[in-house]
């Protein structure tokens, strides 16, 4: 029986007929690296390969062909290359137990993920991890830093900085002598004198002024009975103005042989020897009134009295809270009562003294003005 006859086209270029040729063979060595060993020469009287030297007579580097399809060698030799590098490995590390070495080193050594392992490639560089085996370390990656953890830390950092510079400030302004107390200026003064409150002040003198406050200055002026209260202003660098507010008085009480100028809660603020030197009426009684339910009832009527129908009071008395009553200069009465609606009971009484007398032939002179029901007051 007779061969079928070759083509021609075939025999000029040198193809093997299918089944004329084996596909590369890759062999397995004993430390685990596969290799891709030659093709197997082909079988006598085949037909030389396309791209060899028996064919075209060139050969390319790196490539096997075939007549069927062309295999790239060099995934294989690479996953060879890797597998070698494992081995090679593992037999350091086995070498290492043996020897008595540390297994802390094996344990985190294995425990190291690499690229070759996991199979992926992270971007960054690469870091070694102490007590790592020298092999892995190469292979350990330090990931950059997120962009913001980077602003973050740039923020606090700006801000701890400007909290240092602001800190630096308030202490140089607090603590600084620059601005030490050496001038105290007060106003509002009638009834305390310049040399009492300069003398109560004096522990101001040389302080930081940033250190003084209101409640300072208040408990110092508190010694003297005419301060009410007081607020402060300070003019850097080494001023300090202070605002005083005195108690009011509204009336005297005799003491001895002196009249002592009371206020509305009965502080005694100052004394005088002559009654006329002071337009205030004298509550009956004396001292020994002072801070008892009626005085207090007299004190408030006087306190709501306008100042030019205060001055022409001469004399202020009650025998009970329900029953105050008041002696103008001239004589004349002025029945209050007790001290509800005050305020309202100041304007009536206030509107009847200063209206015109009555011209009304034989019409009597007002000598009493009866303000207790403001509403319907009465003269008589």
């Amino acid at each position: 029986m007779s061969l079928p006859s070759v083509p021609t086209s075939l025999q000029r270029s040198g193809a093997a007929m299918p089944g004329n040729r084996k596909p590369p063979v890759i062999s397995s060595r004993g430390n685990g690296a596969a290799t891709a060993g030659p093709p197997p020469a082909p079988e006598q009287g085949a037909a030389p390969e396309q791209g060899t030297a028996d064919g075209t007579g060139l050969r390319r580097p790196g490539r096997v062909f075939s007549a069927t399809k062309d295999v790239d060698p060099a995934p294989a030799q690479e996953n060879a290359a890797k597998n070698s590098a494992k081995s090679s490995a593992k037999n350091a590390r086995a070498a290492r137990q043996a020897d008595g070495g540390p297994a802390g080193e094996d344990a985190q050594s294995d425990a190291v993920t690499t690229p070759e392992r996991s199979g992926f490639r992270w971007p960054g560089r690469r870091k070694a991890v102490p007590g790592a085996d020298p092999d892995d370390a190469a292979n350990v990656l330090a990931f950059p830093e997120p962009p913001a953890r980077r602003r973050r830390r740039r923020l606090l950092l700006t801000a701890g900085a400007v909290v240092a510079v602001v800190a630096a400030l308030v202490a140089v302004l607090v603590f600084s002598p620059l601005l030490a107390v050496r001038t105290i200026k007060v106003d509002g003064l009638k009834l305390a004198t310049a040399k009492q409150v300069d003398a109560a002040l004096a522990p101001l003198k040389g302080k930081p002024l940033p250190q003084v406050d209101a409640a300072q200055v208040q408990q110092l002026l508190g010694r003297l009975p005419q301060v009410h209260y007081s607020t402060i202003e300070a003019r850097p660098p080494s001023t300090l103005l202070v605002h005083i507010t005195e108690r009011v008085p509204v009336a005297l009480v005799k003491n001895g042989n002196a009249f002592v100028q009371v206020d509305q809660d009965g502080v005694q603020v100052a004394t005088v020897k002559d009654r006329s030197a002071v337009a205030l009426p004298v509550i009956d009684g004396g001292t020994a009134a002072v801070g008892k339910n009626i005085f207090k009832a007299i004190t408030a009527v006087l306190a709501v009295l306008p100042p030019a129908i205060l001055a022409r009071m001469d004399h202020a008395q009650a025998s009970s809270v329900d029953s105050v009553q008041l002696t103008l200069n001239d004589g004349k009465t002025v029945v209050w009562g007790n001290a509800s609606e005050k305020e309202l009971k100041a304007k009536v009484l206030q509107a009847l003294l200063n209206a015109a007398p009555s011209t009304l032939p034989g019409a009597a002179p007002v000598q009493v003005y009866d303000v207790s029901t403001p509403r319907d007051p009465v003269t008589r």
